[in-house]
């Protein structure tokens, strides 16, 4: 990529900050140039492995070679340091969530445009190939009139110790797997408009925190989604299924393993009755061969680094931003939607 090589630093190097140190120091126009932990022993181990690692934030957002900086940090201090960060002139990305709730992202928002600074976030998971190879099977029409889709991740390892398991940091897995998945959807959907959504959560590992969650949103001319993750679950569960008018898919993990069932033939003659428990039924007798077949997944490739070069391109003026500030509006008042109708255990309308 031809233009400005420009200066990157990482704010926050944990398990996150060090794959944006390793992105930078990888992807053509930027340039790693130092991180900064609170935590001495991280500066330690960044100076280990050949990183510098400023002495204090002040210093990082001092340095004026610095163009692009990463906050990479526990989520309840996202805004504090972002809005640092832009008023120090530099240009940022966020890890997700972006923050705690909708009044904090505005107040980013409105740091950015005052500072006249790019301010994104990291939603990398756009670049996932199970859920390209999924989108893209959907909107090419291969499934018919897809009606219903399922978006799943399940472990069983409940939440990962540190900050993610308490509440005051934004722990929880709405605001860790779900931004992803809650995200992939919107971004499938486009300019559908939301209906609404009903939630469910658990806490069976942790009393503070969600341990998983359950969301059933609805979209005006549009698919119902299941999307679900879970973190006390013993037998893995697809990663997507979905249903069409034409045919169905399932997607059983990141690889893509799996396949499409196409109908060809919905009549059947004669179809003769199978013993289902106590009693018989037609209805949910298996499908004659002659009237389906089954494909394979074709997967769709891809690379997480897509989403660094378009916030190089952007800053050189030879690109739009994939995540917008308007789509993360979305996305952070459907998380606020989920955790309200957890709460209520009711529907929420949009």
């Amino acid at each position: 990529m031809s233009g400005k090589v420009i200066g990157g630093a990482v704010i926050g190097y944990g398990g996150m900050g060090g794959f944006h140190s390793e992105k930078m120091q990888s992807v053509d126009g930027v340039e790693l140039l130092g991180v900064y932990d609170i935590d001495p022993e991280r500066n330690e181990l960044a100076e280990s492995r050949g990183i510098h690692a400023y002495p204090s934030r002040e210093a990082l957002l001092a340095d004026p070679k610095i163009g692009l900086v990463t906050v990479a940090t526990p989520n309840d201090v996202h805004r504090e340091i972002v809005i640092a960060a832009l008023a120090a002139g530099k240009n940022v990305i966020c890890e997700k969530p972006v923050a705690m709730d909708s009044a904090e992202l505005e107040e980013m928002i409105a740091a950015a445009n005052r500072y006249g600074r790019l301010f994104t976030v990291h939603q990398n998971r756009r670049w996932d190939e199970d859920y390209l190879t999924m989108r893209k099977i959907v909107e090419a029409g291969e499934l018919g009139n897809a009606y219903r889709i399922e978006s799943r991740v399940h472990g069983s390892r409940g939440i990962p110790a540190g900050w993610r398991e308490e509440k005051a940091h934004g722990g929880g897995m709405v605001l860790d797997w779900g931004v992803h998945l809650l995200d992939q959807m919107l971004t499938m959907m486009g300019d559908r408009k939301l209906l609404s959504v009903y939630a469910t959560m658990t806490n069976i590992t942790n009393d503070e925190c969600d341990d998983g969650f359950t969301a059933q949103v609805k979209f005006e001319n549009g698919p119902e989604w299941i999307v679900e993750v879970g973190t006390c679950n013993y037998i893995e569960m697809p990663r997507w299924y979905a249903f069409g008018d034409s045919g169905s898919l399932i997607i059983r993990n990141w690889d893509c393993d799996g396949e499409i069932v196409k109908i060809y033939n919905r009549g059947e003659d004669d179809v003769p009755p199978v013993l289902a428990g106590a009693g018989l039924t037609r209805t949910m007798a298996p499908r004659n061969e002659q009237t389906v077949e089954k494909f394979p997944i074709e997967r769709v490739k891809s690379d997480w680094a897509e989403y660094y070069r378009n916030v190089i391109a952007t800053l050189n003026g030879k690109a739009e931003i994939v995540v917008t500030h308007d789509q993360l509006r979305r996305s952070m008042k459907l998380i606020e939607a989920v955790f309200e109708s957890a709460r209520k255990n009711e529907v929420v309308k949009f």
